[in-house]
């Protein structure tokens, strides 16, 4: 596989992580719930999208977790983040297929519903992730 291809799917997957750390964090707060929600759908949907792997020979896809984990550990800002995942969106529309964008949202949904339900703050950026898709 050319390597240009493979950084860009770790890439995609560093950047979906990136969302769904914006959407966990949308309250300001991740709930032990919503991290329980994003491995197991990752587990259970991600791993199958591609065969791409990190530089460890991993699955790409739990980079989803691992950026995930790391924003977490510092703490970053909901809005900041999405922004960083809309931007490499935008650049890179051509990763996201119609099966990635509908994952993206139903991964987005079932961690915002994890947690006592999907609160103001989530829906607001779950709205703007439809815009973004065109959905």
């Amino acid at each position: 596989m050319a390597e240009s291809k493979k950084k860009l799917g770790n890439e995609l997957y560093q950047n979906l992580g990136k969302l769904f750390y914006a959407v966990a964090m949308a309250d300001h707060s991740v709930h032990m719930k919503e991290m329980e929600k994003l491995n197991e759908v990752v587990r259970d949907n991600w791993l199958d999208v591609d065969d791409i792997e990190d530089e460890y020979g991993s699955d790409a896809a739990f980079q989803i977790i691992s950026v995930f984990d790391r924003l977490l550990e510092y703490e970053k800002d909901s809005d900041a983040i999405y922004e960083e995942f809309e931007a490499f969106y935008m650049d890179h529309k051509i990763l996201f297929t119609p099966e990635i964008k509908n994952l993206a949202m139903s991964t987005s949904r079932a961690i915002a519903a994890s947690f006592f339900g999907s609160n103001k703050s989530e829906l607001i950026l779950l709205g703007r992730l439809q815009l973004l898709f065109g959905k």
